[in-house]
């Protein structure tokens, strides 16, 4: 577990290179793998000409594009890795609801890979609109965190709330840190395989968990069975016994439906009145990810829901 402001040196070099591109002006959205291995087949994209071709798209580049003083950062900070083609960063940047956010260089697929997409966008916005409707939160804790998006926005709804990251991945929790300092919120962090090493008693937790089906990709992107939906039922259920009365989580998700079925909404429905809760579910897009029903795991998917789903604990 790291308290609140522990940064190591390397981490503080990261930050100081965040302040640096947005005192630039810098701006990027980041996509989808697939969307991003389309754009990087262009031949214009061979290397970086600005920073948004070496933060966002991730191009080799030479020193000069980004000056001395962010060059130097990145040195410092070891974010640096030397190619035939030139310099890449190791990290990507992108903006989400207003706030600049670091994470993983394309392409992410390693098990240490800290991804950030459309659905951070999503799971932001499902938050903030959440959050809306009632306040009242002392301790949130966000579930596999990843880079923070989900803690960082929520802080920003809720500032005298008490946040506290969670996730199996080091390198996660490390850009997390970095994440939150920049956004000026004050956060804990936990290494946890799920819910297993945070402490009952939250009265907020939010998750966006894995949620494909694929034996053989990275950590973020494995949610074991059930069409990828396995994690997010555990979670949820876990999430759901140390969750103080009254308290809520906010689970933001992929969920496979199959023949009209939505097997993981019919689960929680199913499991969660034993542990006293009630579960409110909204499809936000009903079809995301369509490239995955190309694949024998889906061969029987219609298509692939992201899911809003609120669960309530009675007081």
């Amino acid at each position: 577990m790291a308290g609140p402001g522990a940064l190591s040196e390397d981490e503080a070099a990261h930050l100081r290179l965040l302040q640096a591109l947005e005192a630039r002006g810098y701006d990027f959205v980041t996509i989808t793998p697939e969307s991003h291995r389309r754009v990087l087949a262009r031949e214009t994209m061979r290397e970086a000409r600005n920073l948004r071709g070496v933060f966002g798209w991730s191009l080799p580049f030479a020193e000069e594009v980004v000056g001395p003083e962010l060059f130097a950062l990145l040195r410092e900070g070891r974010l640096l890795q030397e190619t035939a083609a030139g310099w890449k960063a190791k990290i990507r940047v992108s903006r989400i609801r207003g706030r600049l956010f670091i994470h993983s260089a394309f392409p992410t697929e390693s098990d240490e890979s800290v991804f950030l997409g459309p659905d951070s966008t999503r799971f932001a916005d499902f938050i903030v609109d959440e959050l809306g409707r009632r306040g009242g939160v002392s301790r949130l804790v966000d579930i596999g965190t990843g880079a923070g998006v989900g803690g960082i926005i929520a802080a920003g709804v809720m500032p005298d709330t008490q946040v506290e990251l969670a996730d199996i991945n080091t390198a996660a929790l490390s850009h997390a840190r970095v994440n939150a300092a920049f956004a000026g919120v004050e956060v804990t962090t936990i290494e946890s395989d799920g819910v297993e090493a945070i402490e009952p008693g939250f009265d907020l937790a939010i998750s966006n968990p894995p949620f494909i089906f694929e034996e053989d990709a990275p950590a973020y992107r494995r949610g074991g069975a059930m069409h990828g939906a396995e994690l997010s039922r555990d979670w949820t259920l876990a999430a759901a016994r140390k969750l103080a009365p009254g308290g809520r989580i906010l689970l933001y998700t992929g969920s496979a439906i199959v023949d009209g079925r939505d097997e993981l909404r019919e689960t929680l429905e199913r499991e969660l009145p034993a542990l006293n809760c009630t579960l409110e579910w909204r499809e936000l897009d009903p079809d995301i990810f369509g490239e995955e029903l190309e694949k024998p795991a889906y061969a029987d998917v219609d298509r692939i829901a992201a899911i809003g789903a609120v669960v309530e604990k009675a007081t």
